[in-house]
């Protein structure tokens, strides 16, 4: 094995996530709220499966050992199963996730699992189909409960919900979602709104911190689990009483970045050291031979020397993302 991507913070980086589209068919508030918009370079097309194999093979020889593939909506890809297989198959991956938004679940669950999908975050901003549609754009809500519940019968033992917390929205249906989880072995994951550069004034009128509700939980017995290495950014919890889990993730609290351990590749083949970072790192022109993976190795590894020590979220300051899309979330 090459030696372990690491940064000069001492992280190591065990976690890629690695898009596969920028392309999307729903429309929510907090993301895409006009709907997906081509950039017209039609020279600039997504990664192609030889070199996703590419590009994971690199980070698996450095010490990835999870792989998320997102998007966009990944799902969209009509070879997202042969991806699913090249990824799972790479030496040293063990975890393979995807986050979706779920509309394809119940036809499409079944081959994900064949193909070696380990993982699934579905995206649910509320357990009301009309605030899904104000928020989503699609009157997609009974699908996407479906693909969920077909999850579970294709072998899922945990499936888990990604939430967008945004204030005067979906934010009192907490109740509401703590029932929903009580007998289903679901990890629900409130997401604090952040802050991106087309958002600003969703960002201004929506934003509500998690912080209210970490404290509502600790209060009525939720107790804290210990992470893994190569987990995400969510701290979470657990109760004797519910056989769901509860996930937030905080990015404005004090040190959350401390704890980083996910590097970022777009579906354009851009390594982001950070999802608000100032800028990509051209990969493609490394991906297109196997015998490029030590120079590929090597940039890598150069670059994250650069890495910063933090995001500046807390300054205004959301870096060149104009929307989550952009680079997979």
């Amino acid at each position: 094995m090459a030696q372990q991507f690491e940064d000069r913070f001492h992280r190591k980086f065990y976690y890629l996530r690695l898009s596969v589209t920028d392309v999307c068919n729903f429309k929510c508030t907090y993301c895409l709220p006009d709907g997906y918009k081509p950039s017209g370079q039609k020279s600039s097309s997504f990664l192609s499966l030889p070199e996703i194999k590419r590009v994971v093979r690199a980070f698996a020889d450095c010490g990835t050992s999870k792989v998320r593939i997102t998007g966009g909506e990944p799902t969209l890809r009509k070879d997202f199963n042969e991806i699913v297989h090249s990824v799972a198959a790479t030496q040293g991956i063990e975890k393979v996730a995807t986050t979706t938004n779920g509309y394809r679940m119940e036809k499409q669950v079944a081959g994900w699992k064949d193909a070696g999908l380990t993982h699934i975050n579905v995206s649910v901003d509320s357990l009301d189909p009309r605030m899904f549609y104000q928020i989503t754009g699609e009157n997609k809500f009974t699908q996407v409960m479906a693909g969920i519940d077909r999850a579970f019968e294709v072998g899922y033992e945990q499936v888990k919900v990604n939430v967008v917390l945004m204030k005067d929205l979906n934010s009192h249906e907490l109740p509401a979602f703590l029932n929903w989880i009580k007998d289903r072995p679901i990890q629900l994951r409130f997401i604090e709104l952040m802050q991106t550069g087309e958002m600003d004034d969703l960002f201004q009128r929506h934003h509500v911190s998690g912080v209210a509700i970490r404290n509502q939980l600790i209060a009525n017995g939720w107790l804290l689990k210990v992470r893994n290495k190569n987990d995400g950014p969510a701290q979470v919890f657990v109760h004797p009483d519910y056989q769901g889990e509860i996930g937030l993730i905080m990015p404005y609290e004090k040190d959350f970045c401390e704890s980083c351990n996910r590097l970022r590749v777009s579906a354009k083949g851009k390594l982001h050291l950070c999802l608000f970072g100032e800028h990509g790192v051209e990969l493609r022109d490394l991906l297109q031979q196997d015998e490029q993976e030590s120079a590929l190795i090597e940039r890598i590894q150069q670059q994250l020397q650069t890495k910063s020590v933090s995001h500046f979220l807390h300054d205004g300051n959301s870096g060149m993302t104009p929307h989550l899309a952009s680079i997979g979330g």
